[in-house]
Formats: C-alpha cells, sequence, structure tokens
C-alpha cells in the first residue's frame, strides 16, 4: 500500500470544529448518536422493504405494476442503505455496540458485506479521500477517469454519457464479483485487508447463500426465470444508479481537490481534516426530502468531519462547521441543489474524458 501521511500542525482545525460541535450537543443535551427520528427510519423502512419483496413475490400484477413496484423496491433498499446502514456501520446508529452491528447487516441485505464495507469505506475512504491509488471510492476501473492522475483512454472521451450506466450495475457488482476478489485477495485496493475472523468468515458465506436463496432461487421458483431476471436487474440498476450518484455528488464534482500517491512515501500539506474540507462537498443544503431520502449524506462535509455522529444532526452542524471554515479561510464545498451538483459532476467527468 502506498504509504501517505497527514501533516499535522497541531490539528488546529479540527480541535477547533470539534470542540465547537460538542459544546453545541453539550449545550443542548443531546446525544451523537440517533434519535426517535431515526429508529422510526428503520422502523417503517426495513418491514416495507419486507412487505415490498414479499408482493412481488406472491401478488397478482402485470409487467408495468411489476416494473414499477421493483423499482420502488430498489429505492427502498437504497433508503435503508442511507439512512440505516450507513449510521450502523459507522457506529452511530445507537450507543449500543450490538445494536449497531445488527443494523449494520442490512448491509449484507442488499447483496454486500458489512465487514468488507467498513474497511472499504470506514478506514480507506474517509481517511484517504480523493487520494488515487488510495481511496477505493475513485478506482472504478479503467472506464472511468475520476481524476487526472489517471490514465487517459479514447473511450474516456465519452465517459459522462456511458458513466450512468455503469452506476447502474455497481451493486450488481457486489453480489458477482468485487466483494470475492476482495475476499480472496484480502486486500482493498492497495490496502490490505490484516486479518478476517471465524465469525467474519462465516458471516461472508452464510450471508451471501442467503442472498443467492432469496433474491434468485425462490424468485426464479415462483415466478419464472425471465420475469426473475428483469425484476433483479431493475432493482439492481435502481440501487446502483441511485447509490452512485449520491456518493460522487460528495467528491467527483469541480469543487474538490484531488491528490495521488506514489511509490515513495508521500505527507500531505495539511491536517486530515482540512483535506476533507478541500476533497468534499454538499449539496442541496436546506432541502429536507433529499436530507430525509438520503441520510443526510447531502451533508458530506460534516459527515467526514464526524462519522460517528449521527446523520440526524447533520444540518444542525453545518452552521458550525461553515462557521469554522470561515474562522481559518477554508473553503466550504457546496452546491445549492441536487441538479447544480449533478451538473457539476457531469461537466467535471467530460472534462476529465479528455486527453491532457
Amino acid at each position: 500500500m502506498p504509504k501517505v501521511t497527514f501533516k499535522n500542525s497541531n490539528a488546529s482545525f479540527y480541535q477547533s470544529v470539534k470542540k465547537a460541535v460538542d459544546a453545541y450537543f453539550k449545550t443542548e443535551n443531546l446525544k451523537k448518536t440517533g434519535n426517535w427520528k431515526l429508529y422510526l427510519k428503520a422502523a417503517i423502512s426495513i418491514p416495507a422493504a419486507i412487505g415490498i419483496y414479499l408482493f412481488l413475490l406472491l401478488g397478482h400484477y402485470n409487467w408495468i405494476p411489476g416494473v414499477l413496484v421493483a423499482a420502488f423496491f430498489g429505492l427502498t433498499l437504497v433508503y435503508i442503505a442511507f439512512n440505516v446502514m450507513h449510521d450502523a456501520c459507522h457506529n452511530s446508529f445507537s450507543e449500543k455496540k450490538w445494536v449497531n452491528n445488527m443494523m449494520g447487516m442490512t448491509m449484507n441485505a442488499l447483496g454486500s458485506d458489512a465487514f468488507i464495507w467498513k474497511i472499504k469505506h470506514n478506514i480507506v475512504h474517509h481517511t484517504y479521500t480523493n487520494i488515487d491509488r488510495v481511496d477505493d471510492d475513485i478506482a472504478n476501473g479503467p472506464l472511468l477517469r475520476e481524476c487526472t492522475t489517471q490514465k487517459w483512454m479514447p473511450i474516456h472521451r465519452f465517459q459522462f454519457l456511458y458513466m450512468f450506466v455503469l452506476y447502474g450495475v455497481s451493486t450488481l457488482s457486489w453480489v458477482a464479483g468485487t466483494d470475492f476478489i476482495r475476499y480472496f485477495r484480502k486486500k482493498i485496493h492497495n490496502t490490505p485487508i490484516n486479518k478476517i475472523n471465524v465469525e467474519q468468515h462465516f458471516i461472508f458465506w452464510s450471508s451471501k447463500l442467503l442472498y443467492i436463496f432469496f433474491y434468485v432461487f425462490l424468485p426464479i421458483h415462483l415466478l419464472g426465470w425471465l420475469p426473475w431476471l428483469i425484476g433483479f436487474l431493475i432493482v439492481h440498476f435502481t440501487m446502483g444508479l441511485t447509490l452512485s450518484v449520491v456518493f460522487q455528488l460528495a467528491h467527483i464534482v469541480e469543487k474538490t481537490t484531488f491528490d495521488v500517491a506514489g511509490e515513495a512515501p508521500k505527507q500531505i500539506d495539511t491536517e486530515w481534516a482540512i483535506h476533507e474540507i478541500r476533497t468534499t462537498s454538499n449539496f442541496a443544503p436546506g432541502n429536507k426530502i433529499v436530507s430525509w431520502f438520503v441520510g443526510g449524506l447531502n451533508y458530506q462535509v460534516e459527515h467526514h468531519l464526524f462519522p460517528q455522529i449521527s446523520h440526524v444532526h447533520y444540518m444542525a452542524l453545518s452552521k458550525i462547521v461553515r462557521e469554522q471554515c470561515a474562522l481559518f479561510g477554508l473553503p466550504y464545498n457546496y452546491y445549492p441543489s441536487t441538479g447544480q451538483a449533478l451538473y457539476s459532476h457531469v461537466r467535471l467527468m467530460k472534462k476529465l474524458g479528455r486527453r491532457n
């Protein structure tokens, strides 16, 4: 793994913003983990997903409602990923470890593996955001060029068009390939997985088998292979496109910065928190509907600084973080709307598609 370190500078910015955030929670007498709003989301969305799944298997409908319900099922699973799984895997869903572990297992129900995802996302991505050759989130194969240090190919001229198709099949790759590649290689991109214990081996294989049973064998048995295939692809395309776009709007936009790690040890010239500020962007701040659906991930700046604080607090924290950024002369990257952020992402990918 390329070695990357950050200049400490006494971590002055992070200490200042952390002090301000801690004071907020103390003054408001709030816990940093989830509250009734988050628990209500879980209590509604998980049974809803089960109900939709059963309707798709056992209900009576023609192909048009079937397509619409399959897409809605995909959106419901995405909602669980954003609002339940993400907080739980960051240990911010609850103060109780066992609750976080249990709710984090919803990732396995989506076709991936919570243990591997935590290493990929919590450790690698959150530490080395937008650093080429380390951050797995900007290492999406040769067909996508997501920063200037990645190799250019002629096909990249069209990536701003075909990238949405690739985003749509991204969750299929969890099921069909990437988890298995990481599991057997014991490596996520260039970062080794130091140890997988017996419990994690068992969870990995049992959840993969259960996924195949509930999402493949049982639907084929009850519906036939063609209706299953169409529905399965619709569910995954909906999931993959929605998940990918939301996460791309946080980092692969024109206002964020990138770096690259090489063979020699590299030191980033700022403290870690300032690196996160420069490589991350919010979108649609203040839009309660967007925040509700994406689990506060439109406040990625706050999330990257404080990943173990539940997303239900991010809107309130954004004012504090913005003030601290102004105090230290740092950018506070954001786009007023989802559409503007998406347009910026498309423009950047189109620019990266041109030869340097």
